[in-house]
């Protein structure tokens, strides 16, 4: 019992792609890092496009504009781009960066799965399905700008009910018939969502639905990020109260029901919050791939296999990588942009496969 206690306590990394928790100074430092990384990524991206503006004139226009004061030597179109186009994407970017990875990590830990995300479960399926009726037939439109992130939240908790009830055996959730349960949904809801593509009359609509699917940020506008940015903060702060027993799930169910924590009820919290997350990042960006796969792997590799640890950094390291992902989109093939899905395509397919060589993990089944 005294073992088991202290694994909780500190998580036992098993494979070379986890290290051990880092210290409380070096997390410190870590966050501290990446926050300003976070605030540089954001001044440049905002920076960055085919007009070219200066750093600190970006600040200061946002500023200006954030705090009513008088405009300064700028131009009215320098305003316009920073406070009308770029500054909100590069918001949205980093909240959804930042929710799709706190969502790989919830639910690889639910389900002990080195390559579970949103799509092989099923769940960004789900919440496409429910956003491309929106889209297409205007279903919740009274609900106004909420109108998508309502029903692609109501789409992915559609999806997480189908798997949880698939999954279940005698009481129990075991994290294989959950990724087994989450495949086949996600199958299931794809079809749906071609099947309503083809039988749509809108044929524009529907080219701007297949565009969508890819994942982008562009069109985003300030009233679309409260909504995301407040379920993301709430949910990783509630998910980092709940780290110990993360930690404690992660190690068998076995080991979890001895330590007083019960494997199903904590697996339907996170699928829950999961569910939550990708419903929303869904609803305003679309379909964006490999970020909630890839990312956890590289936060465990940086701070350990506390999720306590995780969840934070995970959280930045996300806004971080987006913010620079939309950039390449929007920079690339000017003045065309490319679905962000694609350039991830690039980058994670190639770490999928370093995964699947590099731990032993697959051939064991474990997280």
């Amino acid at each position: 019992m005294g073992h088991a206690r202290e694994a909780a306590g500190k998580p036992v990394a098993r494979g070379r792609w986890v290290r051990q928790p880092v210290g409380r100074g070096r997390l410190c430092l870590i966050i501290g890092a990446l926050c300003a990384t976070l605030s540089l990524s954001v001044t440049m991206a905002v920076a960055i496009g085919p007009v070219h503006i200066p750093p600190l004139d970006a600040w200061r226009i946002g500023l200006a504009h954030a705090l009513d004061l008088p405009r300064g030597g700028w131009s009215q179109a320098h305003e316009h781009i920073v406070v009308h186009i770029r500054f909100p994407r590069v918001l949205l970017a980093s909240i959804v960066g930042g929710g799709l990875a706190v969502v790989g990590v919830i639910l690889q830990a639910a389900v002990r799965n080195p390559i579970a995300d949103p799509y092989i479960l099923g769940i960004s399926s789900g919440a496409s399905v429910g956003a491309v009726l929106v889209i297409l037939f205007g279903m919740l439109r009274s609900w106004g700008i909420y109108a998508t992130s309502a029903a692609a939240f109501l789409g992915g908790l559609t999806a997480f009910a189908a798997i949880y009830l698939l999954a279940r055996d005698r009481g129990r959730i075991p994290p294989m018939r959950i990724v087994l349960s989450g495949i086949a949904v996600s199958y299931l809801f794809s079809s749906i969502t071609s099947f309503l593509i083809l039988k749509s009359k809108a044929h524009i609509a529907s080219q701007s639905v297949l565009y969508w699917l890819m994942g982008s940020v562009a069109g985003a506008r300030w009233e679309h990020l409260g909504l995301p940015a407040l379920v993301l903060l709430g949910g990783t702060v509630y998910l980092v109260l709940l780290s110990r027993s993360i930690n404690i799930l992660v190690l068998g169910d076995e080991t979890a029901i001895t330590l007083g924590v019960r494997p199903s009820s904590l697996r339907k919290q996170l699928l829950s919050i999961a569910a939550l997350l990708t419903g929303i990042m869904v609803a305003i960006s679309g379909g964006i791939g490999f970020v909630a796969l890839m990312l956890p792997h590289a936060v465990r590799m940086l701070v350990g296999a506390d999720h306590g640890r995780i969840l934070p950094v995970a959280m930045l390291v996300g806004a971080i990588y987006l913010v620079w992902l939309d950039v390449l989109a929007r920079t690339l093939l000017q003045p065309e942009e490319i679905p962000i899905t694609i350039i991830t395509a690039f980058v994670g397919a190639p770490f999928l496969l370093w995964l699947m060589r590099g731990t032993n993990q697959w051939s064991q089944g474990g997280y």
